[in-house]
């Protein structure tokens, strides 16, 4: 039987195998009738390689808090909200024990800032995002959660400087679409219906099949008095959602006011 094949192990780290290269030399020195003395040193690099990899499995600052993190996710997806609070406060106990502990990274923060997020403790999200960002200044993630809570807190000023914050570091992030969204949110409500509708624009473009961004896209060109871009959104909505009252009705409404 071949050395490789008695003593050639791997073992899953990430995505990656990691070869003890140290327990294969052992193997060598013994098969190949290397001396005592060369055979005396092997265990010795073989206990460093051992150590060296049981420190690289440890997992990285917020991981452990981000499964936790996510697998809450999961289950409010699937509305089971009181086993998702159970993952959510593990989530936050681990954030805080790291925080405690002068061990946190990136990581720690923005997953404390998501679940603290989903659990809608808004003011905390802004207390612990000011802090993360402070310590790292360019984590986008934190900024566009904290968009999202000053939005839910009425701050809209605040939320569309952060927002705006966020799509200057990551124009095409995982989140522009939402952020874009929030931005079109934050011009409807004050009035200015051709920013708005720009926003919204951005949005769709990103992450076309969302029938409630379709229908808000609808309701600002109707807004401004632009009933056959409304009509063009709204139908986009209902063919997403072909049950969808509001936008069937102001679907409806548009193809009235509209000149042709």
């Amino acid at each position: 039987m071949s050395v490789c094949k008695v003593f050639y192990f791997t073992t899953e780290l990430g995505q990656k195998p990691v070869e003890t290269k140290a327990l294969l030399l052992y193997s060598i020195a013994m098969i190949s009738g290397a001396t005592l003395k060369f055979s005396r040193l092997i265990p010795f690099l073989l206990l460093f390689q051992l150590n060296a990899f049981a420190q690289t499995s440890q997992d990285a600052p917020g991981q452990e808090a981000l499964r936790n993190y996510r697998t809450g996710r999961d289950l409010e997806s699937r509305g089971r909200m009181s086993d998702a609070e159970y993952y959510y406060n593990e989530a936050v106990r681990i954030c805080n024990n790291e925080i405690s502990r002068n061990v946190a990274g990136q990581d720690t923060y923005a997953t404390l800032v998501f679940t603290l997020q989903r659990q809608k403790k808004y003011a905390d999200v802004i207390s612990w995002g000011e802090r993360g960002l402070r310590l790292f200044p360019d984590e986008y993630r934190i900024m566009e959660t904290m968009g999202e809570a000053y939005f839910y807190l009425n701050n809209h000023d605040l939320s569309l400087r952060f927002m705006q914050r966020y799509l200057n570091f990551m124009p095409q992030g995982e989140r522009a679409s939402v952020a874009y969204f929030f931005i079109g949110e934050i011009y409807r409500f004050k009035n200015k219906f051709l920013h708005a509708d720009i926003a919204y624009s951005t949005a769709v473009r990103l992450e076309p099949n969302v029938a409630l961004w379709w229908y808000r896209l609808g309701s600002v060109r109707e807004a401004a008095e632009d009933y056959n871009e409304a009509i063009d959104a709204y139908g986009r909505a209902l063919r997403l959602s072909p049950y969808y009252p509001e936008a069937t009705e102001a679907y409806a409404r548009c193809r009235k006011k509209s000149p042709i």
